[in-house]
């Protein structure tokens, strides 16, 4: 049971990190105007978009943006690009607000709407890889990244970026379902793992006792110096800046490391940002700071080889979609961040356990219809849809509450949010 509780503190480290480079981004963006511009420049195919599909001409669309001819799952419209700037929205919201989580709803949300899981999850990796190149400041990062430590780790990343990928098409050429099926089964066991333990220390932390929360510091974890005493080619120094003469690791354990984030990266769709940083900080002894600049500069490489290579290269991108993810998530995360400042940490810890419960229950819902589908339970159809629509319906109602809550909250304490801010 032990393992099981560390395993959850590195998942919601890690989720607490990319939430944190969620919110970097999203503030480089909107305080740039040469960002902003360029945020423009790719949202006007989306205007494009609408104005051929309320014309009637959606058919003329070029593929890439989603014209009804194109090699995808899905076709533009209005109504699917608005839920994509609301999913946007709430994620940002979530990931503002809670601090963690938010980026485990997209892939889900967009299948409840009736997105094919594979595009799905192409089309998150670009969203995340549009926001990474767009916010990054890589510059400020530089002197924080271990060059030797992010090669070998790419490797490692590009590797089960492509293994991922290529699982993901065969099982979406074999059959649609079976790949949303293998999908959905993947966020069953993460969201049902962090729901299980989010919902455990929210009423421990309601019952007034100790969560244990483990801090990233500098000293190196009992697994990291049990990792750096192996004596394996090729080694790699790093950290010089922390420990005089730096630390030592073997490149094996950075390209194992870049494997699994890779893997993750491109099955789920979220990045792989969530897991990189309890495995460099817990698993491998890295420093902190030099944590979070490697980590930065890996997200845009993983997620950008991810959807480019693996996704958008054989038309399981959504351009539209993606676009309107990112806008929606650059608006959520700012309100999002300030309402923590008028919000008690035991409702965000709350709202963690309801928002990962929520997204679970969701993929679990779904699991009855697509097992009818492949003709591995005997239900009948009707029943698969209706418990389906059931968790749909409880998903998009806790998001939605959720969301409702958050706005206001930001607008009733929006004169006391002006004032901390000057």
């Amino acid at each position: 049971m032990r393992c099981f509780r560390e395993f959850y503190n590195l998942l919601l480290q890690g989720s607490q990190a990319h939430a944190r480079w969620e919110l970097e981004m999203s503030t480089n963006i909107l305080k740039s105007r040469k960002r902003k511009g360029v945020l423009l420049l790719m949202l006007l195919p989306v205007l494009v978009g609408g104005i051929a599909i309320a014309a009637g001409d959606g058919s003329g669309l070029p593929a890439a943006l989603g014209g009804k001819s194109a090699y995808m799952p899905s076709h533009y419209t209005n109504l699917i690009f608005f839920a994509s700037v609301f999913v946007g929205l709430c994620a940002g919201l979530i990931t503002g607000c809670i601090g963690a989580g938010g980026g485990f709803i997209i892939a889900p949300a967009l299948m409840s709407a009736g997105v094919k899981g594979i595009l799905a999850v192409g089309t998150d990796l670009f969203h995340i890889f549009a926001k990474a190149i767009m916010g990054s400041v890589l510059h400020r990062k530089l002197g924080n990244i271990s060059v030797s430590l992010a090669i070998f780790f790419l490797i490692g990343s590009i590797v089960g970026a492509t293994v991922g990928g290529m699982l993901n098409r065969y099982l979406y050429d074999l059959n649609p379902v079976l790949s949303d099926l293998f999908i959905t089964s993947v966020y069953v066991f993460i969201l049902g793992f962090l729901s299980f333990y989010a919902l455990a220390d929210y009423f421990k932390a309601r019952r007034g006792e100790a969560v244990s929360k483990k801090q990233a510091g500098e000293e190196i974890p009992p697994m990291g110096q049990r990792i750096q005493a192996l004596n394996i080619p090729p080694m790699l120094t790093f950290d010089e800046g922390v420990t005089p003469g730096g630390r030592k690791i073997s490149g094996i354990f950075l390209i194992i490391s870049g494997l699994i984030v890779g893997l993750a990266a491109s099955i789920m769709g979220v990045g792989g940002g969530f897991l990189t940083f309890p495995m460099f900080v817990y698993g491998l002894g890295v420093s902190s700071m030099t944590t979070v600049g490697t980590d930065i500069f890996q997200i845009v490489f993983t997620a950008g080889y991810s959807a480019l290579s693996q996704y958008a290269l054989f038309g399981f991108v959504f351009y539209t979609l993606a676009m309107g993810m990112l806008l929606g998530s650059l608006i959520g995360v700012q309100i999002g961040s300030l309402v923590t400042k008028v919000v008690p940490g035991i409702m965000i810890r709350g709202f963690f356990a309801i928002a990962v419960t929520a997204g679970f229950i969701n993929r679990f819902f779904a699991l009855p219809e697509k097992l009818q589908g492949l003709g591995y339970i005997n239900i009948s159809k009707e029943l698969g849809g209706i418990l389906g629509m059931v968790g749909n319906t409880l998903f998009f109602l806790a998001i939605g509450l959720f969301a409702i809550w958050v706005f206001y909250a930001f607008f009733s304490n929006i004169s006391k949010l002006k004032t901390e801010g000057h």
